[in-house]
């Protein structure tokens, strides 16, 4: 039976790897333009020139002018003027100092260095040693299953750029489209970590099931809440780039049971995963006893799971409450405001789904796994 067990979960983890492949190489219809006349490389600052900077108060505007040297590519060691633009916003402004390391554009002409755009401080390597590193941790400490961790890691980072985010830029209902990647990505996590077998099929259960109802009460109470999806960070953005037609506010709301889809799936392992022991170690338990065992650990789960998900959320929030606090805003005023309303949207619609998962997956795993003991006992008989 281990055998069998260790035998699907290789083979799922070839699927996913295949998965993987194939999704990297598929085209999203949004490939980078290819200018011939401009290439990206890595920079060093050698000398800075702050003279056409001027501030505004606590902002600065301007061009600061940096001597730089080319760390790579077809103009690698040589030396040019690059130009960094201030536009007045803190959030996205940079100040380079000598010493530190760019992404820059490079335009030219033939072998001349026409223009170098100082894009931001780079950081793909220090993002590499933070991956690397987490792959080794996780992979020491947790073996073959931190492998799969990786390995579904990987595929949602995958299936979100690949498939999500391009269908959701052509216009496709935002709504649908998400509910399918994120079932997609429940039944192959599940799968890959626990394999084939009925812990899995009730995990997979009780976290689609919470999913649904977060996806319900997003679509009705979305609408009611009269939320548009233009709070969400750079939506201005993306209707000026052409995008116009896009319905930002169904977006807004498929985000919503997207954010929780992965605690729920979370819940709904730790809880099938638990009776499955009590059931495997209690060959005798009647369904019933199982299904209260499951409600009990659904409650623990449920009562840590729902302040995860307030401060995950909140965590990101944390300038504004503390602006609400230094200007002395009343409170019915804070919680009215659509940005706090927005959060407290997630935060509920996130928890009903929650509460939803752990009774679900409690009643599924209790029904099937004692089931399933009940008949090898017979056989035993």
């Amino acid at each position: 039976m281990e055998k069998k067990f260790l035998n699907t979960n290789r083979i799922t983890a070839m699927i996913v790897m295949i998965l993987i492949i194939i999704l990297c190489f598929l085209p999203t219809g949004f490939q980078s333009t290819v200018y011939n006349n401009s290439t990206r490389s890595v920079v060093e600052i050698i000398e800075t020139d702050n003279s056409n900077l001027y501030d505004t108060g606590i902002i600065r505007q301007g061009e600061q002018k940096c001597k730089v040297r080319i760390l790579n590519g077809h103009f690698k060691n040589s030396t040019a003027e690059g130009i960094n633009n201030l536009v007045g916003k803190l959030e996205m402004d940079k100040i380079f100092v000598p010493g530190d390391k760019a992404l820059a554009v490079i335009d030219f002409d033939g072998e001349e260095i026409k223009y170098i755009t100082l894009i931001d401080h780079y950081r793909i390597n220090l993002e590499l040693i933070l991956f690397i590193s987490f792959i080794i941790l996780i992979t020491v400490f947790a073996g073959w299953t931190g492998a799969k961790a990786i390995l579904s890691f990987v595929l949602s980072i995958v299936v979100i750029w690949k498939v999500l985010v391009p269908t959701l830029l052509k216009g496709w209902n935002p709504i649908w489209v998400s509910l399918v990647v994120v079932a997609f990505l429940t039944v192959f996590v599940i799968l890959l970590v626990s394999g084939y077998n009925k812990m899995s099929f009730a995990a997979i259960a009780g976290s689609l099931s919470g999913t649904f109802l977060s996806c319900i009460l997003a679509v009705l109470f979305g609408k009611l809440f009269k939320i548009h999806g233009a709070i969400m960070a750079f939506s201005e953005s993306l209707l000026y780039s052409g995008y116009g037609h896009l319905n930002l506010t169904q977006i807004f709301i498929a985000a919503t049971f997207i954010a929780s889809s992965g605690a729920l799936m979370d819940v709904a392992v730790d809880i099938a995963a638990a009776v499955y022991e009590l059931v495997d170690n209690n060959p005798g338990m009647t369904a019933k006893a199982a299904i209260t065992s499951g409600f009990n650990i659904g409650k623990v789960v449920m009562g840590t799971m729902t302040t995860t998900l307030l401060l995950a959320y909140s965590g990101g929030y944390i300038g504004l409450l503390m602006v609400f606090m230094a200007q002395g805003t009343p409170i019915i005023n804070i919680l009215n405001l659509k940005y706090v309303s927005a959060e407290i949207f997630h935060t509920l619609v996130g928890c009903f789904g929650l509460v939803t998962v752990a009774p679900f997956t409690a009643i599924i795993s209790g029904m099937i796994f004692t089931k399933r003991k009940a008949e090898i006992i017979i056989k035993e008989k």
